[in-house]
C-alpha cells in the first residue's frame, strides 16, 4: 500500500512539472485570461483538466489491457514510451531558450462556455498528451496495479491540470506576476526536461 501511494505522488510531481512546462496549453489559458477575462481563462483551465482526465483514462485502460493480454506490446511501450520522454526533454532543453509572447491587447470576452470548449478541445487534440501519461504510467507503476487506482489517477491528473492553469490564469491576468512567470520559463522547461529525461530512462531500463 505505502509502495502505491509512493507511486501516486510520484506520478503527481511528473504530471505537475509536465503541465508547468510552457505550451500551447499554457499560451492558450493564458492568452484568454489576458485578452478576455479571468473567468473565461478559468473555464479554459477547467476544459484542460477534463481533457487530461480523459486521457489518463485512455492511457491507463491501454496500459491495463497491453499487460494482461499482450506482455510483448509492454515491452515495445516502453522503450517507445522511453524514447518519446526522452525526445521529449530534449525538445524541452532546447526551447528553454525561446520567449512566449502573450498579447495583452483586451478584447470582448469569449464567454465561459467557449472557454471551457477551448480548453477541452485543445486538450484532446493533443496526443502528445496521452502518450506522455501513458509513458509515466508505465514507468512509475507495477505490473497490476489495483482497481481504486483507475479512479485515483484520473481525479489526480484532473485536479493537477486543472488547479495549475487555474493558478495560470488567475495571476497571468495580472501585468506583474506574469512578466516574473515569463522570465523564469527556461528554469521551468530544464527542470522538467531533466525529469522527463530521467522517467524515459527509467522506463527504457526497468524489467
Amino acid at each position: 500500500m505505502q509502495a502505491e501511494w509512493l507511486s501516486v505522488l510520484s506520478i503527481g510531481v511528473a504530471l505537475l512539472l509536465g503541465a508547468m512546462s510552457p505550451g500551447q496549453s499554457f499560451v492558450l489559458v493564458a492568452k484568454t485570461a489576458v485578452s478576455s477575462s479571468r473567468r473565461d481563462g478559468l473555464a479554459t483551465a477547467l476544459g484542460m483538466g477534463v481533457g487530461c482526465a480523459i486521457f489518463s483514462v485512455i492511457a491507463l485502460s491501454g496500459l491495463h489491457s497491453i499487460l494482461l493480454n499482450v506482455p510483448w506490446l509492454y515491452k515495445v511501450l516502453k522503450v517507445g514510451g522511453g524514447i518519446y520522454l526522452i525526445y521529449l526533454a530534449v525538445q524541452m532543453f532546447r526551447g528553454s531558450h525561446k520567449s512566449l509572447h502573450v498579447d495583452a491587447t483586451q478584447s470582448a470576452e469569449i464567454g465561459f462556455r467557449k472557454g471551457f470548449s477551448f480548453g477541452l478541445l485543445t486538450q484532446l487534440c493533443n496526443p502528445n498528451t496521452a502518450i506522455v501519461l501513458a509513458g509515466v504510467f508505465a514507468a512509475l507503476l507495477s505490473h497490476h496495479i489495483p482497481v481504486y487506482l483507475y479512479i485515483v489517477l484520473p481525479v489526480l491528473a484532473f485536479t493537477i491540470d486543472t488547479l495549475w492553469y487555474a493558478f495560470v490564469a488567475y495571476v497571468l491576468s495580472s501585468a506583474r506576476p506574469r512578466n516574473v512567470y515569463l522570465h523564469y520559463k527556461n528554469v521551468i522547461d530544464r527542470v522538467s526536461g531533466g525529469v522527463m529525461a530521467l522517467l524515459g530512462i527509467k522506463l527504457i531500463l526497468s524489467k
